[in-house]
C-alpha cells in the first residue's frame, strides 16, 4: 500500500501556476493521485490559505463561482483535517522541539493526526523526520536540474 500524504497548500497553489509548467505537472499529479487512489489528505488551513491566495492574488484571481467550485470538487474531498484543542497541543509541541512557526507545524499538526507518512511541502525543511512523518519536497529534482544547468 502506497504511502498516505498531506499536501501543503503551496502544491495545491502551484498547480495553477502556468508560469512553472514542470511544478504545475507535479503539483497535478499528486492531487490527481490524492483524488483518485485516496492517498492524500490536507486540512482546513490548506483550504484557508488556498482560497486567500486563489481569490486575491493569483495573476487573475479565482472568481467566487470557481472558487466555490474547486472547492467542491477537490479540496472538501481532500480535507479530513479539522480544527480541534488536540491539534493545538500537537502544533506547540511541535513548534517548540523542532523551531517551526506556530502556522507550519498545525500543517504539521495536521498530517500527523492524519496518519501520513509524508507531507509534500517546498517550504519546510525536506528529508526531516518529525515522528513518523517525513517531510518531502516534491519539487527538489526540478531545482537541482535548474540548479545544474547553471553550472
Amino acid at each position: 500500500m502506497p504511502d498516505k500524504f498531506f499536501l501543503d497548500t503551496n502544491v495545491i497553489i502551484y498547480s495553477f501556476d502556468s508560469s512553472h509548467p514542470k511544478r504545475q505537472k507535479i503539483a497535478r499529479e499528486l492531487i490527481r493521485e490524492a483524488l483518485v487512489e485516496g492517498a492524500g489528505c490536507i486540512s482546513y488551513q490548506v483550504i484557508e490559505e488556498f482560497l486567500n491566495v486563489a481569490t486575491k492574488k493569483f495573476a487573475v484571481p479565482l472568481s467566487y463561482r470557481d472558487s466555490h467550485n474547486y472547492l467542491t470538487t477537490v479540496l472538501e474531498p481532500l480535507c479530513t483535517a479539522y480544527v480541534s484543542t488536540d491539534l493545538y497541543y500537537l502544533a506547540l509541541e511541535i513548534a517548540e522541539r523542532w523551531q517551526y512557526s506556530f502556522n507550519d507545524a498545525l500543517i504539521i499538526s495536521a498530517a500527523l493526526q492524519n496518519n501520513c507518512n509524508v507531507l509534500y511541502s517546498e517550504d519546510l525543511k525536506d528529508g526531516q523526520v518529525i515522528k513518523d512523518l517525513r517531510i518531502v519536497n516534491p519539487f527538489k529534482f526540478i531545482e537541482r536540474k535548474n540548479y545544474m544547468s547553471e553550472l
